[in-house]
């Protein structure tokens, strides 16, 4: 088969579409012919080594990390998929890999493709609105009335995360640019601030949580926004012990990711507030969860342009550069 891989970290101008071997079937997994795929910052992250001291992957490796295609072979012991389903997915962070043409993805991982969408727009997807539920529904349990505040709110997390916040009854707040003010307030904002122009940190006060996408600088003034008691989780800040445990990592590991996060934990614990990072996770049955919705019309997907497979190192320049003016960068490979 096909795949876009990269054979060295670090090499921005690196990846390129190679042969490479089927992937190998087990017992439990789903082949899936890969129709599209989209691109995540998670893509550059891996391809330019920034995780590699806690995910060994073997180089060369090819990227990806969510899709939408259609089974082309179960594994003996499936259950829940047959040949000729349409499916969606983030695989397990073990086994990323679809920008190519078939990829092997465990049961567990996969979810029905909602129904009233393309390939290209159930492909953007996955990573992003597991990234939504496991920050708003499973972590921060986010109530009706509650005081949202979700960071870049016309990116491919906050797109969906307010469309998420808003079925989840919460009051919800985002930073955008003065141009994507329509497009935020559409998809469920009541306040928007002009990143811009404004200061967050100085027009909004007194909320429950933040979901912060990205890092720095907005991650401390973040924690001055929320009320006593509130939650910022992270998904750009400094990873912590608690992300280290749920990898498996060893104790020198977790003593470095712990210390990596103490001046964030040690500056919300000054303001009674709390810092959780989150990396997040392969679930098809949350998918399934968000499926639902998908197909009731309360979360739609936002994409901002579609490449051709052979264009997969434009789709990934013009993601990272920020040329995006709204929600994804889908990859077709069909």
């Amino acid at each position: 088969m096909k795949a876009f891989m990269i054979e060295r970290y670090g090499d921005q101008s690196g990846g390129r579409i190679a042969e490479t071997p089927d992937p190998q079937v087990g017992a439990e997994d789903v082949l899936v012919r890969v129709h599209a795929a989209s691109v995540n910052p998670l893509d550059f992250k891996i391809r330019d080594g920034d995780f590699k001291a806690i995910l060994s992957y073997r180089l060369p490796l090819a990227l990806g990390n969510d899709l939408a295609g259609v089974v082309v072979e179960a594994g003996s012991d499936v259950t829940r998929f047959a040949v000729g389903d349409e499916v969606y997915a983030r695989p397990d962070k073990d086994r990323i890999g679809t920008f190519a043409e078939l990829i092997a993805v465990h049961q567990n991982d996969l979810a029905p493709k909602p129904a009233t969408l393309t390939m290209e727009e159930a492909a953007s997807l996955p990573l992003v609105a597991l990234t939504s539920w496991q920050a708003l529904v499973e972590r921060a349990q986010v109530q009706p009335g509650q005081k949202v505040l979700i960071h870049a709110g016309s990116g491919g997390v906050g797109t969906i995360a307010l469309q998420l916040a808003r079925h989840l009854g919460a009051h919800v707040a985002t930073t955008a640019s003065a141009a994507n003010a329509g497009l935020v307030k559409e998809l469920g904002a009541d306040v928007v601030v002009d990143y811009r122009t404004q200061d967050f940190e100085e027009v909004l006060d007194g909320y429950d949580v933040v979901l912060d996408t990205l890092g720095g600088e907005t991650l401390e003034k973040s924690l001055r926004v929320l009320k006593p008691g509130g939650k910022v989780i992270s998904i750009a800040g400094p990873p912590d012990a608690n992300f280290a445990r749920e990898l498996g990592a060893n104790l020198v590991l977790r003593q470095a990711m712990n210390a990596l996060s103490w001046k964030t934990r040690r500056h919300a614990k000054r303001q009674g507030v709390t810092y959780s990072f989150l990396f997040m996770k392969a679930d098809g049955d949350q998918l399934r969860e968000l499926t639902r919705l998908i197909d009731a019309g309360e979360i739609r997907p936002v994409v901002d342009r579609a490449f051709s497979f052979d264009q997969t190192r434009e789709a990934m320049e013009y993601a990272e550069k920020g040329r995006a003016k709204a929600g994804k960068v889908v990859v077709a490979m069909r």
